[in-house]
């Protein structure tokens, strides 16, 4: 799994913080937002600042703390991404949203065609 750097502002934790307090929803827009809100998560459920570097790999059956939803592209086949994206619903469902994408000749990758996954 590849490292990437992040940063939570203290502004942005406490906002996150609050927004599960409150009963709110989470909706990560990104596979690093989803790495990042995860690898900062506390074992409480709530959301540390700071900065540093994740390798946090995510893959089905991991009990994610923050992150509600996400939206993200569709990804690469047999690639860790694809296992994260799984990991927020299930390999199946995910798998027949890439056959409806190829169907429908969506755009992957990076191209604009994206998801919402809950």
């Amino acid at each position: 799994m590849h490292s990437e750097f992040y940063q939570i502002t203290p502004e942005a934790a406490a906002v996150i913080n609050e927004t599960k307090a409150a009963g709110g929803r989470v909706v990560a827009v990104g596979t690093t937002s989803t790495r990042t809100l995860e690898t900062a998560a506390k074992p409480d459920g709530t959301l540390a600042p700071g900065s540093g570097w994740t390798d946090i790999f995510i893959y089905p059956g991991y009990e994610f703390k923050i992150v509600d939803s996400l939206i993200t592209n569709f990804h690469l086949p047999e690639s860790t991404l694809l296992m994260l994206v799984s990991a927020m619903s299930s390999r199946e469902i995910i798998l027949d949203a890439y056959g409806e994408a190829v169907r429908e000749q969506y755009r992957f990758f990076s191209f604009g065609d994206a998801m919402l996954i809950h």
